[in-house]
């Protein structure tokens, strides 16, 4: 009877109401939402891709280069590592594995690491597993900002800004410049890591491929330990480095750093993000580590525990298997590299010879990673249908729709500069090469096709 009165008055109340009120209630949708859902949107690479897929889902045909994924069929992940996984699944490992991760997997880990950069983890207690690198990010995060802290990191890179938004954190996004690799130096994070709780870096880098060189990476580590030296004395809470390091594996040609085997002293404030979901063409295989002060891995642990972002048992003991077996783990990558710097030949080739042809493009190889940076200085040149190109995202659909290939620019990666406006990423290993060889000539006309603004 209480709960029938209660909503007979709201009934009579809701009566009265004029249709103008009853409608600004039924249709304002943000008062149904936390305040995260009502600020938080879908990535701009992610929203670019709806567009393409609305496309494909109409019949029209796209060389689809946006998301940093592999066509499966291109690039398989390593015979061995899938046998290992059937192997596993065979022998019923498909119960809970341990909320840190298996410990084989956490001992290979170590010892990869002990091996490539002579910085020691101890697998019982410093390095967690988790499904995919992802959660590790959002997880270190969680871990170590308060709301309203700051997350200094560099533009362009990838999904920092988003992540500090769900942590209730401030963003600081550095702009970088072509001269240095779209990378920052110490200098450019000299006057914002005072205020900053995280600093967090991505080598090799997403989206351009870049790599910090030994003395940018020392110059940048000398910098956070001199800042916690200095927090140290005021009793202010220290300076982490988040550092992604998912590429590190298909490097060409370079050398890939680790901040704790320059700075020893920085190991106590460093968590390294790192997996086999790129370097094994294994993305959706989810099993990504990190390595860490104890005190921050258990409390990722527990952020972990309570998404429960946890990587399959089966593919985490495939995983382990895979890094222990040395020889097919180095033969496997270096095929796999030259595979990806074939397809990557395949549109950096035919960028170049329409630079030499005089049409305004460059092109940029990666160091490592699966990336492409291509330039297209077309601001303010006028499209087909006498539309001025205007923005970077104006150029992505102009191509989408004249040339069908997909690309994402540098601004959707939090780029502001003038500089980095013209830059676009390729991800090459999504099609096969002679797809991508077929749309060059798409692209060549569609750029012809584009006239001078008066």
């Amino acid at each position: 009877m209480f709960i029938d009165s209660l909503l007979n008055k709201t009934d009579t109340i809701y009566s009265s109401l004029s249709a103008a009120t009853k409608f600004s209630i039924a249709s304002t949708e943000k008062n149904k939402l936390s305040n995260l859902a009502n600020e938080l949107d879908y990535s701009e690479i992610i929203q670019l891709e709806f567009y393409v897929q609305e496309q494909i889902s109409k019949g029209k045909e796209i060389c689809d280069l946006i998301i940093g994924d592999f066509d499966t069929t291109q690039f398989p992940i390593p015979a061995f590592l899938r046998q290992e996984i059937q192997n596993a699944y065979e022998a019923r490992h498909n119960d809970y594995p341990p909320l840190e991760g298996v410990y084989s997997l956490r001992e290979e880990i170590a010892k990869l690491t002990r091996k490539n950069f002579n910085v020691d983890y101890d697998p019982s207690g410093e390095i967690i597993i988790s499904g995919g690198a992802r959660p590790l990010l959002y997880a270190a995060l969680l871990s170590l900002v308060s709301p309203s802290e700051l997350v200094v990191y560099p533009a362009p890179s990838w999904n920092n800004m988003y992540y500090a938004k769900m942590c209730g954190a401030k963003s600081m996004a550095i702009q970088t410049s072509l001269a240095n690799h779209f990378l920052p130096t110490a200098r450019d994070l000299s006057f914002s890591l005072k205020k900053a709780r995280v600093l967090s870096l991505c080598s090799p880098q997403n989206p351009v491929g870049t790599m910090f060189s030994k003395q940018v990476l020392k110059e940048i580590c000398d910098l956070v330990i001199y800042e916690n030296k200095r927090r140290l004395m005021y009793s202010e809470k220290p300076l982490y480095l988040i550092y992604d390091q998912i590429y590190w594996m298909l490097t060409q040609n370079a050398e890939h750093y680790n901040p704790a085997s320059l700075c020893p002293e920085i190991k106590d404030y460093l968590i390294v993000i790192d997996g086999g979901s790129k370097s094994f063409a294994a993305t959706g295989i989810r099993v990504g580590w990190a390595m860490g002060p104890k005190l921050v891995i258990n409390k990722m642990k527990l952020m972990i525990e309570h998404i429960g972002a946890i990587a399959p048992k089966a593919e985490q003991l495939a995983m382990a298997a895979l890094l222990k077996n040395d020889k097919y783990l180095l033969d496997y990558l270096h095929l796999f590299k030259n595979k990806i710097l074939n397809s990557m030949l395949v549109l950096h080739t035919a960028i170049q010879t329409m630079k030499q042809e005089g049409l305004p493009v460059d092109s940029m190889l990666p160091m490592a990673g699966i990336y492409i940076s291509i330039n297209f200085d077309l601001k303010n040149k006028v499209m087909p249908n006498g539309k001025k190109i205007k923005t970077a995202k104006d150029i992505s659909l102009y191509f989408i729709d004249q040339a069908g290939i997909a690309i994402v620019p540098f601004t959707s990666f939090g780029t502001t500069s003038i500089e980095a406006d013209n830059w676009f990423r390729a991800a090459i290993c999504t099609i096969a090469p002679e797809q991508i060889a077929a749309t060059i000539p798409r692209l060549r006309e569609a750029i012809l096709k584009l006239n001078i603004a008066a």
